[in-house]
């Protein structure tokens, strides 16, 4: 899938967001010493008082990131906090990190990350050395140092990162993302940041890595491909399995985007049991800017993961533009793998767009498991409708365990309605057992704990 959705990567996007538009008006390399008297003069040469600003944006200045949290707007709160920790010295960004603890969980999430990616760019080796003292949390923002640290200098971000394996041990251990959660470790971070300055001296790094090295070639030629596929193409040597398969798809969806032409040829170049992942993930970079292009080329891939992957990512696309040509075409696959993850794709874009198109085509479709996705999805999506509407349609479906997880979390939702209707509705039910209606009238779900615990299978939401 295209856009897997993980929290550490949502929330490390923000800090790379804030490390990116502080700027880069300071060297890490440079002594303590030295930086904090760069960003000093920074500050007070780029904000003379009365010269070329109004007494209205100077009155409006923010002085602490406790202030900016109180700020209407999130885009104008994210805004105040990367220009006010862009004045900031490093041993007044280490005050604000003290500080963070202060603030309601969400704002601290954006403040934390925001602080860290302009600290990384100012005194990375500080940052580091805080970030080991917070525990846990510490895990989350040492990715974002990381990166900001090799955007400015990746050589001396990547000799810490070598000189310190056991202070990076948990990064990627998990698999997809970034962070304690996320499987992108700290060799990668950096080669990426590293490859958009000198593709060269990053592909050296990689190659020069004992452990990691697969994951960090990778970065290098992934991010050399988002401008120059064939450059790439001729980057691939020194991987070898994995590390190879991910890289062959990394270039061929980049190639598949700018010219699927060449991408088609130069997949036939590589070994024959590596050419369908690459090939599908071709026709998924087509599929971005031309999904009904790319259904085109389907044909290519035989049956199996790598065409359901193309038929995900050719659904997720053309959905966006023409839900009913999305349905349309999702309807002739033969897969019911790549039917039922189809419609995880679908129906929430249909159902935000024609809810009641969404529901026909759900119900046009025959009992099994197939349907039982569309109408969970449709269920699960559904923000608008009543939830005593929802509970009907989803009673429809046929397998126990996820039409048992659907109406559970209709209930929920309609608790948190009206919750008085919601209980005389669980009461009079005959299908629930008089367990579940303990556990749904108390606000515990049908399996335990606040909210029901869980969305069904693969985490997808639905169970379907």
């Amino acid at each position: 899938m295209k856009n897997p959705w993980i929290f550490p990567a949502a929330t490390l996007l923000v800090g790379a967001v804030g490390g990116y538009i502080s700027g880069k008006n300071t060297s890490p390399a440079a002594g303590s010493q030295s930086v904090e008297n760069t960003s000093t003069k920074t500050r007070s040469s780029s904000r003379p008082e009365g010269a070329g600003e109004s007494a209205s944006k100077r009155a409006n200045r923010a002085t602490s990131a406790e202030e900016i949290a109180r700020r209407p707007g999130a885009s104008n709160r994210i805004q105040s906090l990367m220009e006010f920790y862009a004045g900031l010295t490093p041993s007044q960004l280490e005050e604000e990190a003290r500080k963070l603890d202060n603030l309601p969980m969400n704002e601290r999430i954006m403040a934390s990350f925001l602080l860290f990616g302009r600290w990384a760019e100012t005194d990375p080796t500080a940052a580091m050395a805080f970030s080991n003292t917070m525990g846990f949390a510490g895990g989350f923002v040492r990715p974002t140092i990381l990166q900001g640290w090799a955007s400015v200098d990746p050589a001396s971000a990547g000799k810490y990162y070598s000189s310190n394996p056991r202070e990076f041990a948990m990064m990627g251990m998990f698999g997809g993302g970034r962070g304690p959660m996320g499987g992108q470790g700290g060799a990668a971070i950096i080669a990426s940041e590293w490859a958009k300055q000198d593709p060269t001296a990053a592909l050296a790094w990689a190659n020069s890595l004992t452990t990691e090295k697969g994951q960090a070639l990778s970065s290098v030629v992934g991010e050399v491909a988002k401008t120059d596929p064939k450059k790439a193409s001729e980057m691939l040597a020194g991987l070898t399995g994995d590390d190879l398969g991910r890289a062959y798809s990394s270039v061929a969806a980049q190639y598949g985007a700018s010219n699927f032409s060449e991408a088609q040829a130069w997949i036939k170049t590589l070994p024959a049991d590596d050419q369908a992942r690459a090939l599908a993930a071709a026709i998924g970079g087509l599929s971005n800017s031309d999904p009904e292009a790319a259904s085109k080329q389907l044909a290519q891939l035989p049956e199996g993961d790598e065409r359901d992957s193309a038929v995900s990512d050719i659904v997720q696309d053309w959905a966006r533009v023409n839900p009913q040509a999305a349905a349309d075409f999702l309807k002739t696959q033969e897969s019911e793998r790549a039917q039922r993850d189809g419609l995880r794709e679908l129906m929430p874009v249909w159902v935000s767009q024609n809810a009641t198109a969404a529901l026909a085509y759900a119900n046009s479709l025959p009992e099994g498991n197939t349907r039982d996705s569309a109408i969970g999805s449709y269920v699960w999506s559904n923000n608008s409708a009543n939830p005593a509407d929802l509970l009907i349609i989803a009673k429809t479906i046929s397998d126990d365990g996820d039409r048992s997880r659907t109406v559970g979390m209709t209930y929920m939702r309609w608790m948190r309605e009206d919750e008085t209707a919601a209980k005389a509705s669980i009461e009079a039910s005959t299908d629930l057992s008089d367990e579940e209606k303990q556990r749904l009238s108390e606000g515990r779900g049908m399996w335990g704990g606040p909210g029901g615990g869980g969305r069904g299978r693969g985490g997808r939401g639905g169970g379907n």
